[in-house]
């Protein structure tokens, strides 16, 4: 009768083993996963990161035009360019 309680309540303690054994298992894949990801730039941040980084060139050369036309217009008035 023994042997009978402990075969039919086996199912239920493994069914809480395995589930334990399965996240052990998977943690290892599931750490690397998520390291992996944080190591590498997807399209979509690559695109962003280059959007920004030509929006702030474009910003600092129409800085740098608008400086050097103030300049030649103090210095040449209006021949300036010609």
């Amino acid at each position: 009768m023994r042997k009978l309680l402990i075969l039919a309540a086996l199912p239920l303690l493994a069914g809480g083993c395995v589930s334990t054994v399965a996240h052990v298992v998977t943690a290892p894949v599931r750490v690397t996963s998520k390291a992996v990801d944080w190591t590498t730039t997807s399209q979509s941040e690559s695109d962003r990161n280059y959007g920004r980084k030509m929006r702030k060139q474009e910003a600092r050369e129409g800085r740098e035009r608008r400086k050097a036309a103030a300049e030649c217009r103090r210095e040449h008035g209006e021949n300036c360019g010609r």
